[in-house]
C-alpha cells in the first residue's frame, strides 16, 4: 500500500489533537493542509509534507510543496525544518539533495532554520519530510467554499506529475527529447507562491493540490466546505506536454500530483478582478466550474465534486502510483 490513510483511518488521527490550546485557530481538519496558530496580532501558519518517489528533483519539489500549502492558506512563509532519511552513506545523494533544498529555499525567500538527519537502511529510497512556517494575517481555508462561489485553477492539472514523470521515466517515454525538456521544465512552476499572494485577497477557500491531483484536491476542497464543486472537465486547462505524457503512461491528467496549481473559490463579483489581477501578474488561471449548496439534511451524502454531472465524493488513489508498484 502507498499513499494518504483511508478516510476511516484518517479519522481517528485526526480526532487525537492532545491538550487543548485556545490560540490554535486552525487545527487537524480533513482537506486542510496548514494548521494556524494566534501569536501576538498575527497568524503562524504551519504545515508538514514527505516526499521519496521522485528521485531527480527530491529536495527541490520538499521545498516547494511544504511552502505551497503555507501560501494556500494565506500566509507568507519564512521558516523551513527538514528531516532527511538516507537508506546509505552515499555522499553524492547527501549533495544532491541539499544543494537541491538550499537553492529552492533561496528562490522562495524562506530560511532553512534546522531539522535532522540519519541513515535508515530499512529505506529502498532517500525520504525529505519537510515542515514550513509562515505568518499571516487572516487564515485562508480549504473549508470556505461558498455556493455560488467560482472554481478557479491557476497553470493548468498535473503540472508536477507530468514533470515527474518526465524525469523518473524518461527512458520509458517513447516521446521527442524536446517535448521531454520542456515537460523537465515545468519544475520551475512549482510554487504557488505568487498566485497565493494575489488570490489570498479575494478567495474563500485554496488549496494546492497534490497526491491524487486535481480531483482529489477537489474532492478534499467540497469536503471540507460541505458543498458540490460543479466542474466541466474541458473547462480545465491541460498542457500539451501532460497531455502526451499522460496518454504514453496511461494516466489521467486530473489524477496525477497536482503542485504547480492553486485551486481556489472567488465570489462571482470578485472573479473578474482575480482573473485580471492573475493574468497582470503573467500567471495563467482559468474559470473551471462554480459552487452548488447541497441539502442540510443530506450534506455528508451531496458534498463532493460534480465532473461532467458525474459525483465523485471519495478520495482518488494517485494514477502515478502504479508506476513505481
Amino acid at each position: 500500500m502507498i499513499g494518504k490513510l483511508d478516510p476511516e483511518v484518517l479519522v481517528r488521527v485526526l480526532s487525537r489533537t492532545g491538550a487543548r490550546d485556545d490560540s490554535v485557530v486552525m487545527g487537524p481538519q480533513y482537506g486542510e493542509d496548514a494548521a494556524a496558530m494566534r501569536v501576538g496580532d498575527q497568524l503562524l501558519v504551519a504545515s508538514s509534507d514527505p516526499l521519496s518517489l521522485a528521485k531527480e528533483r527530491l529536495g527541490t519539489l520538499a521545498v516547494h510543496v511544504a511552502c505551497n500549502d503555507v501560501a494556500a492558506s494565506g500566509a507568507d512563509p519564512r521558516w523551513l525544518t527538514n528531516v532527511l532519511f538516507l537508506p546509505d552513506d552515499d555522499a553524492e545523494t547527501v549533495d544532491t539533495l541539499t544543494t537541491q533544498m538550499d537553492e529552492a529555499a533561496r528562490e522562495s525567500g524562506v530560511a532553512i532554520v534546522g531539522g535532522h538527519s540519519e541513515y535508515t537502511p530499512a529505506l529502498e529510497r532517500p525520504m525529505v519530510s519537510m515542515t514550513a512556517m509562515g505568518l499571516a494575517d487572516e487564515f485562508v481555508p480549504t473549508g470556505g467554499a461558498e455556493p455560488g462561489d467560482r472554481v478557479v485553477l491557476t497553470k493548468g492539472a498535473g503540472v508536477e506529475g507530468t514533470a515527474v514523470v518526465a524525469t523518473d521515466f524518461r527512458d520509458e517515454l517513447d516521446l521527442s527529447a524536446d517535448l521531454l525538456a520542456r515537460a523537465e521544465g515545468f519544475f520551475a512552476d512549482i510554487s504557488v507562491l505568487p498566485e497565493s499572494r494575489v488570490l489570498r485577497e479575494s478567495a474563500t477557500a485554496m488549496h494546492d493540490p497534490t497526491e491524487g491531483g486535481l480531483l482529489n484536491g477537489m474532492v478534499e476542497m467540497a469536503t471540507a466546505s460541505g458543498v458540490r464543486l460543479d466542474i466541466d472537465r474541458s473547462a480545465v486547462p491541460v498542457r500539451e506536454e501532460t497531455e502526451k505524457i499522460c496518454a504514453a503512461m496511461g494516466v489521467d491528467p486530473l489524477c496525477i500530483f497536482g503542485s504547480g496549481a492553486l485551486l481556489a473559490t472567488v465570489p462571482e463579483s470578485d472573479l473578474d478582478a482575480a482573473l485580471n489581477a492573475l493574468d497582470a501578474a503573467g500567471i495563467e488561471a482559468s474559470e473551471i466550474g462554480v459552487v452548488e449548496s447541497v441539502g442540510e439534511s443530506d450534506a455528508n451524502e451531496d458534498a463532493g465534486v460534480a465532473l461532467d454531472g458525474e459525483l465523485i465524493r471519495d478520495a482518488i488513489r494517485d494514477d502515478l502510483y502504479d508506476l513505481w508498484a
